[in-house]
């Protein structure tokens, strides 16, 4: 009998709370505050703070703290709005710190609705 295997899922690294997909990631060619990252285009169960204008490896960028709903761990930030046109591509996209994410490899009965993502 086939096991059945749903969508690869990122969770918090504290509470297990499943934030991200993995095949929403854009790049795992990032650098976050704390290390390596991931950019995806989506995030769920993130809880998004107020926005500030941050001075980045890339430029001037402003973006959002994103926290855990659950255990309001730190996960990385959103990019609200990039100042360089090269950098335009970023805007909505989510930065995950990977140190803050946990991969779960077989995940069947992951429910969630796209209304829930940002």
């Amino acid at each position: 009998m086939a096991e059945l295997v749903g969508p690869r899922v990122y969770s918090c690294c504290n509470c297990r709370n499943h934030v991200c997909l993995h095949d929403d990631i854009i790049s795992k060619a990032f650098q976050g505050r704390n290390g390596r990252a991931f950019l995806f285009s989506h995030a769920m169960n993130v809880v998004v703070g107020a926005k500030e204008d941050r001075q980045l490896m890339t430029g001037l960028h402003t973006v959002a703290d994103i926290y855990c709903n659950d255990c309001r761990e730190v996960l990385g930030w959103k990019y609200e709005r990039a100042y360089e046109e090269t950098q335009k591509y970023k805007e909505g996209k989510f930065i995950f710190e990977k140190s803050k994410i946990v991969k779960e490899n077989c995940i069947s009965d992951l429910r969630w609705d796209r209304g829930d993502l940002y």
